[in-house]
């Protein structure tokens, strides 16, 4: 072959591009079928009898190629209705029970106790009052005062609804 290769890509670059274009109908693919065919060329540049027919021979098979693995990969299933719902993380419940745990650390110890241990562990009032060695009406009048300062610190609505989660 006569002539070097740079002299034929000033020549030849952009009828291959447009050849490449028509056979991918991409621009940045045929730009990118071009450069894997002209890296190929380089590589047998001095055993290539006729650089057009080479390249363009070359082009049509890797585009062929292309289409065949395309053809033979799976076909994508369309996803049905339910997949596209949201999913509850519970990461809304998880900063509600911050917030309450973070307004019970405000409590005197013995409202805390009472509190966690009545709501949050569900003990009765006999076993608290036995479990903290107080009457009945300790735990009773601890657990009221408990609250009414929960309600306080978060206010009442969020209060009761976090309460209801547990």
């Amino acid at each position: 072959m006569e002539g070097s290769f740079e002299e034929f890509v000033a020549a030849g670059g952009g009828r291959l591009l447009r050849t490449a274009l028509l056979l991918t109908g991409d621009r940045a693919a045929a730009e990118d079928l071009v450069q894997d065919v002209l890296e190929r060329a380089y590589v047998r540049w001095r055993s290539i009898e006729d650089p057009h027919a080479y390249t363009r021979t070359a082009m049509t098979r890797a585009v062929t190629d292309r289409w065949r693995r395309v053809a033979r990969r799976p076909r994508e299933v369309e996803l049905q209705g339910w997949h596209g719902r949201p999913v509850p993380d519970g990461a809304a419940d998880r900063a509600v029970r911050a917030d309450v745990v973070d307004h019970l650390r405000k409590l005197p110890p013995r409202q805390r106790a009472v509190i966690v241990l009545r709501y949050f562990e569900d003990w009765s009032e006999e076993r608290i009052a036995d479990e903290l060695d107080v009457s009945r009406g300790t735990v009773k009048s601890q657990a009221s005062k408990g609250l009414a300062r929960l309600r306080e610190l978060m206010g009442a609505d969020e209060d009761e609804e976090a309460m209801s989660r547990w």
